[in-house]
């Protein structure tokens, strides 16, 4: 098996000028990709400005790799393509992304204002579109590309205070499912990531094991996934502390009522076989879900 390496490749890499996105970039010059390290600079709540990018650009120069700054912002369409842009200029082309860009506005819900579920949504959700619209034309042109979506536990399993941020890392897998379908054909691979780092957002949450918890773990996983050595589609890997796990998507064969439509008594009674967990499997698209049913339909 051939090592992990990059050379040649050129990285978008998105949030990148602190904590999981900062370990990204270095971990990818390091293993010979050019890497266009695009961040604001701004605060966790996605205010202000700064030039974290920069400075990320000196270490991986510093340590003898090649990259480019960008401090375009992912929550506009104009930002989005404006990086890209920034990649081609610089390096000729984009063949991987690994959209990490996030903010917080932690709140419940009977709190959250317009301007905070709008504003991770832009960034985190929205952000994604914006970049891969105009990267996916180049990917696909060339016929290769990686793309590293960044979700969380937060959307694919819940947290308290965090339904704004939870629905928008929802949404990241739910656009890895369609465009891992889009890809394949095209030579694009689409996979997700769920980390939990030590990082500025999840300061004073880890305790005791923050040390534990470093960034350079997820860093691994992503610059894995964004080589041509990857051939995962259409995973979400999740990862922190060193543990690397898989998180999907499964279908339970459930109960079946008849030709005729159920009526709510029918589905209380059979609620324990609709909720069983016995004999699922993890379909590869909506399609593999009517062919369980076609299978109960007859009687396979």
């Amino acid at each position: 098996m051939s090592a992990v390496r990059l050379d040649g490749r050129v990285v978008i890499v998105t949030g990148a000028g602190n904590g999981i996105g900062r370990a990204h970039a270095l971990s990818l010059a390091e293993h010979g990709a050019s890497v266009v390290v695009n961040d604001l600079g701004g605060g966790v709540d996605g205010t202000g400005t700064g030039g974290a990018a920069a400075q990320v650009v000196e270490e991986i120069r510093a340590a003898g790799g090649t990259a480019t700054a960008s401090t375009d912002s992912v929550a506009t369409s104009a930002g989005g393509a404006a990086l890209v842009r920034t990649a081609v200029d610089a390096f000729g082309t984009v063949d991987a992304v690994i959209h990490n860009a996030g903010i917080l506005r932690d709140r419940t819900l009977a709190k959250l204002t317009d301007d905070d579920v709008q504003a991770v949504l832009d960034v985190h959700l929205t952000g994604a579109f914006n970049v891969l619209r105009p990267a996916w034309p180049i990917m696909a042109a060339q016929g290769y590309g990686r793309i590293v979506l960044t979700s969380s536990s937060s959307g694919l399993l819940g947290n308290f205070g965090q339904s704004n941020y939870g629905a928008a890392k929802a949404g990241l897998a739910g656009l890895m499912q369609v465009l891992s379908l889009e890809g394949a054909r095209r030579g694009i691979l689409v996979n997700t990531i769920a980390p939990t780092a030590a990082t500025r957002m999840t300061d004073g949450l880890l305790g005791e094991l923050a040390d534990r918890f470093d960034p350079r773990h997820v860093a691994a996983v992503g610059t894995f996934l964004a080589s041509e050595q990857c051939t995962l589609n259409r995973h979400i890997l999740t990862v922190g502390g060193g543990r690397v796990g898989r998180i999907f998507l499964g279908v339970t064969p459930g109960w079946y009522g008849g030709a005729e439509p159920a009526s709510p008594d029918d589905i209380l009674a059979s609620l324990d076989e609709i909720c069983a967990l016995d004999g699922f499997i993890v379909p590869q698209s909506g399609a593999d879900e009517v062919e369980l049913i076609q299978n109960v339909l007859s009687g396979k």
